[in-house]
């Protein structure tokens, strides 16, 4: 039976124990107790448990989310256990002893390992460990093999000797903490720009901080355990001795002093001493504060010899005012409260070109650009309220229509309002010109690569076509396709590294459907094993029950690539691939720790290599755009800032592990899709008999550029369609607007004149129902809001294949 003893009290609560509780653990992991390791004062008071019980074993267990440990034992010495194998937990539950006299008896506990098997186990007893905040964080207890119980005395010294373990964890943190602000208050110290020290009455130096290399020449530790009169001069210490005597008597002293610095340089030292006083009310020594106010004192005595010249100037001669007022180069407007201009200063026309009579009592909105006059209503408001303005920036417009960029700080006052404004526009051109500099560096590592690699590609297409002419010059055509087949493959990889770009750019609109990442994997497979060669293993490990995603299946294959490829340059050796799918959760605390990712589920494609890894900081850089490891011009930099941006424009996210050595892993996480999987779609095999045309069906192709159009015309003509064609967006309306019979509208988004979207729109005025496909290299979200289009319109992506462009027209016909 369970026997429970002695409880402090009929209203105290029990502990407070949630094995997963953030606030248990932290409290838990406070105490530096995390690992088994024997230590003598926890062994002690488990020793004194088992005498003063008569129990051959005794133990002091502590248990963390997932796990019991053990970490001090006596008889039975088992280090760490699972959970369900103790009876910590039982007792952590209990507010007093647990005494369990014969754990036979006990049902839910007669079948327990510790209990069936060694040390057999009959009798348990356990007081939980509790934190001063009430959380139950472990036990002593003591056990024996022999059914039996406890005495009220042995009770109470179990119960003591739980708080004697809790009273050395308490110390322990303690100590840990005045450790940890000890430490904090020296990199405080050392961090501020003022010599900080501490001198005891016998003039000895017991603090100083890192600012005495700079006034001394002496390292701190070289000034701590020193007298005043070892660190400073013999002199030096006889002329503050006065000032050190006043401190010590429990004055706050203050004084400026030249002082010689080691560099050569003479500053004006503002220097404080502050007595500190002991809890019997004595002195026991005094602070030291020295402040470099060189800086200080040269602007006061600069600012006081300018106010002197001005007084003299007032005194002496009035009309002064009027030349400050007509020389100053700051612009200078006295309105009224609701904006109206009263007075502006000659540099008010020299700046903008607007003479005071063209200027005084107008709005000062109107020489404000105008896409800015609404935040001028705004400043009136908050100068209404008394509140001055300071550091707006405004476009102002100037006499002849051009802009100046000025900086205005605007003062309320005696019921009107004094601006005054800083021309800055010649500044910011300026940052405008550095960013233009850092933008072009960065064109500048991207062509390096760029060109490498479209170079590359180039010379497949342009030597494949080359030897199509050649062979078709001799007559010799068995070998075309495969020329061909070349060409269009090093075609296919330039218009991937064309959508990688423009993915980038976050120009590439992604087409997002339902995939199951197993079947996108292993449709990889023989194309991974080509890329990888023969000297990297490659292992595929597909989960059971994967969740679809909602994603591009075309960028995913990129971006699985794009790691194959590098996971294969990390092993210039050989080494092994690893690519897995899996189901997980990203909880609260780690979507905190990676800002932009939400909680939820997600499915998580995992690529892993056993090559050279990578270093903290090229961790920390490797999703930056044009940044690459690889020698310049053999890479873009753009392949995991592509990754990234996928993964991103997908609702997911990426994440690197690394260490020098061991290898790389790359995850991409999706979110988890709710909604079926799209049907698989048949693969085009051609201009087949079900793409033709029916009867009098007639297409309107609108593209300015005339080799596509032509190309788009001619396949039409081969399916039996009536094609029209115009060459711009103005022509192409024309054709619209006309009484032609149109079945759908095939339409560049590029065009002069009219873009393909205002051509569609302006159509649909008179053809409600038209059908358009779009053709785009690229779209911009703002012209297809955000991506999303009118029912009835579709894209196709340059460059396609003729037959997928044949079975888009064929289903957009027909639906």
């Amino acid at each position: 039976m369970r026997v429970l003893v002695t409880r402090t009290s009929s209203n105290h609560c029990p502990p407070r124990f949630g094995p997963g509780d953030p606030q248990r653990l932290a409290a838990l992991r406070s105490y530096d107790i995390l690992d088994t390791s024997p230590e003598p004062e926890f062994d002690d008071i488990a020793q004194m448990a088992a005498q003063a019980c008569d129990a051959p074993m005794a133990h002091i267990n502590f248990i963390d989310a997932d796990r019991q440990w053990i970490k001090a034992a006596v008889g039975h010495d088992a280090r760490e256990m699972p959970l369900h194998f103790g009876f910590c937990t039982q007792t952590l539950a209990e507010d007093g002893i647990l005494v369990l006299p014969n754990l036979k008896r006990e049902p839910e506990l007669a079948s327990n390992p510790l209990v069936t098997d060694e040390p057999h186990l009959r009798f348990y007893a356990g007081v939980p460990l509790v934190t001063r905040d009430g959380w139950a964080i472990g036990t002593l207890c003591v056990l024996d093999r022999e059914p039996r119980t406890l005495t009220a005395q042995q009770e109470f010294i179990l119960k003591a000797l739980a708080r004697t373990v809790m009273a050395q964890l308490e110390s322990r943190r303690s100590a840990a903490a005045l450790r940890a602000r000890e430490a904090e208050l020296r990199l405080v110290a050392d961090a501020m720009p003022v010599l900080i020290g501490f001198i005891d009455r016998s003039f000895t130096y017991r603090f100083a901080n890192a600012a005495y290399q700079t006034w001394t020449g002496r390292a701190p530790e070289d000034v701590v355990g020193r007298t005043i009169w070892q660190v400073l001069s013999a002199g030096e210490f006889e002329a503050r001795l006065p000032q050190i005597e006043r401190a010590l008597a429990g004055e706050e002293v203050r004084f400026e002093h030249n002082w010689a610095c080691p560099d050569g340089q003479v500053r004006v030292a503002d220097i404080r001493y502050m007595p500190r006083f002991a809890a019997a009310g004595s002195v026991d020594g005094f602070y030291v504060f020295v402040h470099d106010v060189s800086d200080r004192k040269r602007v006061e005595d600069l600012l006081q010899t300018r106010a002197n010249r001005l007084e003299a100037q007032v005194a002496f001669q009035t009309r002064d005012r009027d030349r400050i007022w007509t020389l100053s180069p700051v612009l200078k407007v006295v309105a009224a409260p609701n904006g109206r201009i009263e007075s502006v200063n000659p540099s008010w026309t020299r700046a903008l070109g607007w003479s005071e009579g063209q200027t005084v009592g107008r709005d000062f909105s109107i020489f404000v650009a105008p896409e800015e006059r609404g935040a001028t209503s705004v400043l009136l408001g908050r100068l209404a309220a008394a509140k001055p303005v300071e550091d707006t920036e405004l476009s102002c417009v100037t006499h002849d229509g051009s802009t100046r960029r000025i900086l205005w700080t605007i003062v309320p006052e005696d019921g009107l309002l004094y601006g005054f404004g800083r021309d800055i526009t010649e500044q910011r051109h300026a940052e405008e010109a550095l960013r233009q500099a850092q933008k072009m560096e960065a064109v500048g590592q991207l062509t390096g690569g760029i060109a490498h690699d479209f170079n590359n590609l180039l010379t497949g297409i342009v030597g494949s076509l080359d030897m199509m002419q050649t062979r078709i010059a001799q007559g010799r055509t068995d070998t075309i396709e495969r020329y061909a087949k070349a060409a269009m493959s090093s075609a296919n990889r330039a218009a991937a590294l064309t959508h990688r770009l423009l993915a980038f750019a976050r120009r590439q609109p992604l087409e997002p459907k339902p995939v199951n990442a197993n079947t996108l994997v292993a449709s990889l497979e023989d194309l991974l094993r080509r890329t990888i060669g023969e000297a990297i293993s490659l292992e595929i490990v597909t989960a059971g029950g994967l969740w679809p995603t909602l994603c591009d299946p075309h960028q995913l294959e990129s971006a699985i690539l794009n790691l194959a490829i590098n996971a294969r340059d990390a092993m210039p050796d050989g080494g092994k691939l690893t690519i897995e799918t899996c189901n997980t959760h990203l909880d609260r605390a780690y979507a905190k720790l990676h800002p932009g990712v939400e909680p939820g589920q997600y499915i998580c494609i995992c690529v892993t290599d056993t090559g050279t890894g990578m270093p903290p900081d090229v961790i920390a850089r490797a999703f930056d755009p044009f940044f690459t490891t690889k020698p310049m011009g053999q890479g873009t930099g753009l392949g995991l800032s592509m990754i990234y941006g996928f993964a991103r424009q997908s609702e997911g996210h990426a994440k690197i592990y690394s260490e020098v050595g061991q290898g790389t892993t790359v995850k991409i996480y999706l979110p988890r899709h709710r909604g079926a999987l799209a049907a698989e779609e048949a693969e085009a095999t051609g201009l087949t008999e079900a793409l033709r045309a029916e009867a009098g069906e007639t297409v309107l192709v609108v593209e300015d550029e005339p080799v596509v159009r032509d190309l788009i015309v001619e396949v039409l003509a081969d399916l039996g369609y009536r094609a029209l064609e115009a060459q711009d967006g103005p022509s192409g309306l024309k054709v619209l607007q006309s009484r032609e019979r149109i079945d759908l509208l095939v339409t560049d988004v590029g065009l002069p004149g009219l873009n393909g979207r205002q051509l569609a729109d302006q159509a649909r005025e008179t053809r409600p129902e038209l059908k358009v496909l779009f053709i785009t290299g690229y779209a911009e979200n703002a012209m297809f809001g955000n991506g999303q289009l009118d029912p009835g319109m579709q894209m196709i992506t340059k460059p396609f294949p003729v037959e997928a462009l044949a079975t888009r027209i064929r289903a957009m016909i027909e639906s």
